[in-house]
């Protein structure tokens, strides 16, 4: 009998520990957060404050994107206007919302703003095609919505030229890290002292194993038809719905390549906070991993123009590999139902904003 109820214990530990990483996701990070969102509204003046903070139920909240600013225009406070002890605030609600893979992942997509200076300066990337943008390391923008608080709803994001990290926290829940993106100009640093920097490597190197895993019939299943989009799909756009066709699904995968594509998806997972990253990886399993799909489209070699996907019932992961010879990359990863925790977000807003008899039951 030992035999056959070792299973259904091992069941029971994996739903007990998927209910506490769950649990612990929706305490520990949106506390974390608050605190840093707090000491960094402290430490501004008010005309700073004005400039960084904005209503929950605003636009802007699901204003986002990923271009330089000069091409898309952005709202919020700097970190280049900001005073030393107020970058390193800011930094510390990088720090609450991240691993720490995801900041440094963070923090060098910033630095890496002086390589593509040094670049275009040298006449190359969007200098080359007559286009001069500010390639700047602290021209970030870090926003808060509404008031931080442990038990309130609110939110904040990170943005600039290659990086979008969102956060909203309902009822001191977190219910929403997405979109999350990360790109990187160039992909690799091909020259000077950062030579050989790749800083999406994982991104890019866990798919690229996978693809090399499928046989030739599973390969066929995994290719989109025609060359690799010129960007991810879904762009900036505020709502998504699932993208077709899904690719190879895991169910059709052997054990070993199914571990290789969850290294893919943990690749993106793990940038977050490790109890964000539990209760993400806890939601797409419960949804179903035999339902996710792997998509590949372009060359199979390094160094060719080349885009993938990743998705699930609830979620999809995008990357891109095209522009400027395939040496500049896109990736991100979208909830469809998730992104800005829209519906979990305007069922506490209701609640909050209904008169106390109402709340009460009077």
């Amino acid at each position: 009998m030992r035999f056959f109820h070792a299973p259904r214990a091992l069941l029971a530990l994996f739903c007990a520990a998927a209910w506490i990483a769950s649990t612990y996701a929706a305490d520990r990070s949106p506390a974390a957060m608050a605190g840093a969102a707090n000491k960094l509204l402290a430490s501004l003046s008010p005309d700073q404050k004005r400039i960084a903070t904005f209503p929950l139920e605003s636009q802007e909240h699901e204003h986002w994107g990923f271009v330089p600013t000069e091409i898309f225009a952005r709202n919020g406070l700097t970190i280049g206007a900001m005073t030393d002890p107020q970058r390193t605030a800011a930094h510390e609600l990088l720090k609450a919302g991240l691993s720490q893979k995801g900041y440094l992942t963070a923090t060098s997509i910033m630095q890496l703003e002086e390589v593509l200076k040094a670049i275009e300066d040298a006449g190359g990337g969007d200098a080359a095609a007559g286009r001069r943008m500010e390639r700047n390391p602290v021209k970030y923008f870090v926003s808060i919505f509404g008031t931080p608080s442990p038990t309130g709803s609110w939110g904040w994001r990170v943005e600039g030229h290659h990086v979008s990290l969102n956060f909203t926290i309902a009822g001191g829940k977190l219910v929403s890290s997405t979109p999350q993106f990360f790109g990187s100009n160039p992909a690799e640093v091909r020259s000077g002292p950062k030579k050989g920097l790749r800083i999406l490597a994982e991104e890019e190197d866990t798919a690229r194993a996978l693809l090399a895993s499928l046989t030739p019939a599973e390969r066929a299943k995994a290719m989109l038809n025609g060359a690799a989009p010129g960007d991810i799909v879904t762009n900036n756009k505020v709502t998504i719905d699932p993208l077709a066709p899904a690719g190879i699904l895991a169910a059709d995968l052997q054990p070993s390549q199914r571990d290789q594509l969850m290294k893919v998806i943990d690749a993106y997972a793990s940038a977050m906070a490790p109890d964000i990253a539990a209760d993400r990886m806890t939601k797409l399993r419960q949804a179903g991993v035999e339902k996710i799909g792997f998509a590949w489209a372009g060359p199979a070699e390094p160094g060719e123009k080349h885009y993938y996907r990743v998705q699930g019932p609830t979620f999809l992961i995008e990357f891109d590999n095209t522009q400027d010879d395939a040496n500049h990359i896109h990736s991100v990863w979208r909830d469809f139902n998730g992104d800005f925790g829209r519906d979990i977000l305007r069922e506490h807003i209701a609640v909050d904003h209904r008169p106390e008899g109402l709340i009460a039951g009077r």
